[in-house]
């Protein structure tokens, strides 16, 4: 299965728009490259840019022509366009095989593809058919998806306080006002569970996917539950960043999956939903298990299960089943946990 693009980085001198902004050119807009813009965003598709020239004069014209709202980063400058692509990636927290770049340079598209191989390069000419390729089509579309750049966008906001913070990342985190609430997940729930399991790599247990069908038998049985997970700060909500499967079975409740969003990486969001699903299990009476499946990108989670008090019971190879230890670990006082009953 193709891998969905999940940020497109666009050169501007024309491949967005036609001329060159700082030779003093009119520099119009390509009307296929804006109507790719704007589809693709509201796709939940984010959009960057890694072009040449003076960054000030460049923000000036996406102002000036009412593009700059769309883009979530802007890289300008006289460096290779792979560190520009490297540096949004690190700022979005999204791997760089999930971005492609688009240039109507084959030089710069090949100085980039060389440097990061899992990137996709497109020609300039080809703005208006992405939309049609198959890696640009979401396997669902939500309500969240299309606000997802108004929340990488509120997210900017928190690393610019963060950067101007003085004190300690813990007084950081303390200062954001952190509340989670947790919840079973309801039939309006599930599109944006689904969407959850086929883009979250990093931040999952066990890598398992599962559509809308299923999750609605799964979250129907009485011997699973699926919980999903929403955070808010002082800044506003993060959204739906979280998601756990588990299953009862005799005196244990295993966690299937566990899963939390890449944008909450540094909160502490995947630590506060294991305690809560380890404190619902003890209130039944049952021993909390936790299946996990080591890829290349998800080791912080094992780390996340360890700190959380699980410990390896069982190792086969490709698979771990882990035991919790007995009661609860917090370690997220800084979030402001509430559970609440579905309606």
């Amino acid at each position: 299965m193709t891998e969905p693009v999940k940020c497109l980085v666009w050169d501007l001198d024309d491949t967005l728009w036609q001329g060159v902004v700082l030779e003093g050119d009119d520099a119009t807009p390509f009307p296929a490259a804006v109507a790719a813009l704007r589809e693709l965003d509201e796709r939940g598709i984010l959009h960057a840019t890694a072009s040449r020239g003076d960054h000030a004069t460049a923000v000036a014209h996406l102002d000036r022509v009412g593009l700059r709202e769309l883009f979530t980063v802007v890289e300008v400058g006289w460096g290779a366009k792979s560190a520009s692509v490297r540096r949004v990636a690190d700022l979005l927290n999204l791997g760089t095989g999930s971005f492609a770049f688009i240039d109507n340079d084959p030089v710069e598209r090949a100085e980039v593809v060389a440097a990061l191989p899992e990137v996709r390069a497109y020609a300039a000419e080809q703005a208006g058919s992405l939309p049609d390729l198959a890696e640009f089509q979401p396997v669902t579309r939500t309500a969240e998806s299309a606000r997802r750049r108004q929340l990488y966008q509120v997210e900017a906001g928190r690393r610019a306080a963060e950067q101007a913070h003085d004190g300690t990342a813990p007084e950081f985190l303390a200062s954001l006002d952190l509340t989670m609430v947790i919840r079973r997940a309801t039939a309006t729930d599930l599109a944006r569970a689904h969407e959850l399991t086929v883009r979250t790599h990093q931040l999952n247990t066990t890598g398992l996917t599962f559509d809308e069908d299923e999750l609605h038998r799964l979250s129907s049985s009485p011997d699973h539950e699926v919980l999903v997970a929403e955070l808010t700060d002082r800044f506003g909500p993060y959204g739906t960043i979280g998601l756990a499967l588990t299953e009862r079975s005799g005196t244990t409740t295993t966690i299937k999956l566990l899963l939390t969003s890449c944008r909450v990486a540094s909160r502490g969001a995947g630590a506060a939903l294991i305690e809560q699903v380890v404190r619902r299990s003890l209130a039944e009476g049952r021993r909390t298990l936790a299946e996990f499946a080591p890829t290349e990108v998800n080791r912080i989670m094992l780390v996340t299960l360890r700190f959380a008090g699980f410990e390896v019971d069982r190792d086969t190879g490709d698979r771990l089943l882990l035991a919790h230890r007995g009661e609860p670990v917090s370690r997220s006082g800084h979030i402001r946990v509430r559970t609440e009953t579905a309606h």
